[in-house]
């Protein structure tokens, strides 16, 4: 059993052992001075000096003891209340141990001081940021009630901060988001407008208890841009492969209207007549092939996923394509979460555009696959081509644009949108190490 807690207090307890230490020699004293031959007054006298000294002597080793010990309370609550700026003193001798003591309390103030700075600076930064940019910011506690707010989400909801904290994300209009899947792009209506909102959740805390935070950014006038533009490049190719079967179907039509006006008409007529509707139907055609590449890519449905063994996949799309040599680098054996159906269309859409590009040159084709990242998560399936490489990018996943006299210009579009349905990426660049192109696909695993 632990011993009983002593009655008596710290300093009490020393003034007792520095009586206790003087004790034996005071009494030593007293007897040689009272049991000798001296008279009474030298006696009485010396008695109380000895009995003053001893006294003196004790409540000195108490103090010695006791005061700095109250100057190191007293720095340890000044540095609690935050109060950096009492300072112990202390002495030139470095080997003294109380002097060392006082030395790192010292030290220690310092650097609290320091840290104190940096978290208020800190704070005063993410404050201002929080108050200046554009972006509405909220934080839920476990009830699902509003405990900050900045002041982009206030004019979000018409409503100052001291109105909205404590009501619930239900009673703000804020559930649908706050229970939204982080990413995503919402329309959300609120009392300052309807608008489209990319809505991202993350976890602070404060207090010591966790809060949800719930971030709205605005997007619209984003996507509109974007939108935009894209209907703007979009345009400018439906007009250009419109233009380019509708101005020979206009001028081949007029050229037969005269020839069928004429009064007297060329022997070979027939032929001339025969040639421009073959023109004209050659052209329209064309033009039904375009409007069909424009529905494809229209309807690409959403990907089924499912475990897809790459090994399998990647050998099977290469054995498709006959015209140029394809050599097969066999990679790790890996498996992904995708829509087997549309990763291989993806897969021969890059090998047939590598074959094509090689022919020109009479090369040949490269195709295999790995774990990127040194394992971080990501596959790489990458396609050579041993072609005349790239001479532009700008326009490789415009839809519609072509460089293959045959070619509908949505290979790359589609491939592009079948590898950001998984999640992954899809891009194009002249090779560094030798002549042609490499197409490289990242999936995450």
């Amino acid at each position: 059993m632990p011993p009983p807690p002593s009655r008596l207090s710290h300093g009490a307890r020393v003034l007792l052992l520095a009586g206790g230490a003087g004790l034996p020699g005071s009494v030593v004293a007293l007897g040689l001075l009272w049991f000798g031959d001296y008279s009474s007054k030298v006696q009485w006298t010396f008695t109380l000096l000895i009995a003053a000294g001893w006294a003196a002597f004790a409540f000195a080793l108490q103090e010695a003891v006791i005061r700095p010990l109250q100057t190191l309370s007293n720095l340890l609550a000044a540095l609690r209340e935050e109060d950096f700026s009492f300072r112990a003193r202390t002495s030139r001798k470095e080997d003294d141990a109380l002097t060392q003591a006082m030395r790192e309390v010292n030290a220690l103030a310092d650097t609290l001081r320091e840290q104190r700075l940096g978290a208020l600076e800190a704070t005063a930064l993410l404050r201002k940021v929080m108050e200046e940019i554009d972006v509405a910011v909220f934080a839920f506690d476990a009830a699902a009630k509003l405990r900050l707010v900045n002041r982009a989400g206030e004019r979000l909801l018409a409503r100052p901060a001291e109105r909205l904290l404590g009501h619930e994300a239900g009673e703000l209009g804020l559930a649908d988001a706050l229970r939204a899947e982080s990413p995503r792009v919402l329309d959300l209506t609120f009392p300052a407008g309807p608008g489209r909102w990319e809505v991202r959740h993350g976890t602070v805390r404060q207090g010591g208890l966790p809060l949800q935070l719930l971030v709205l950014a605005d997007v619209s006038r984003a996507l509109r841009d974007e939108e935009r533009q894209a209907w703007q490049r979009l345009i400018r190719v439906l007009g250009h492969e419109l233009n380019n079967s509708l101005a020979p179907i206009k001028s081949v039509a007029g050229s037969l209207e005269s020839l069928l006006g004429r009064p007297r008409r060329p022997s070979d007529w027939e032929d001339d007549l025969r040639r421009g509707l073959a023109v004209i139907a050659a052209r329209a055609e064309a033009l039904s092939r375009f409007m069909e590449a424009y529905s494809r890519l229209a309807r690409l449905p959403p990907p089924q996923l499912q475990e897809v063994d790459m090994a399998p996949l990647v050998q099977r799309a290469a054995r498709l394509e006959t015209r140029v040599p394809v050599r097969v680098t066999a990679g790790p054996d890996v498996r992904v979460m995708a829509d087997g159906d549309q990763l291989e269309q993806l897969l021969i859409n890059l090998l047939r555009n590598a074959a094509e590009a090689s022919l020109e040159t009479g090369g040949a084709v490269q195709v295999g696959w790995g774990v990127a990242d040194g394992g971080g998560g990501h596959l790489e399936v990458w396609v050579d081509d041993e072609g005349p490489g790239l001479p532009q990018t700008a326009n490789l996943f415009v839809p519609f644009f072509t460089t293959k006299a045959q070619g509908s210009g949505i290979g790359l579009v589609l491939s592009r949108q079948i590898a950001e349905a998984h999640g992954g990426t899809l891009s194009l660049q002249n090779r560094q190490t030798g002549p042609g192109c490499r197409a490289r696909l990242r999936l995450p695993l």
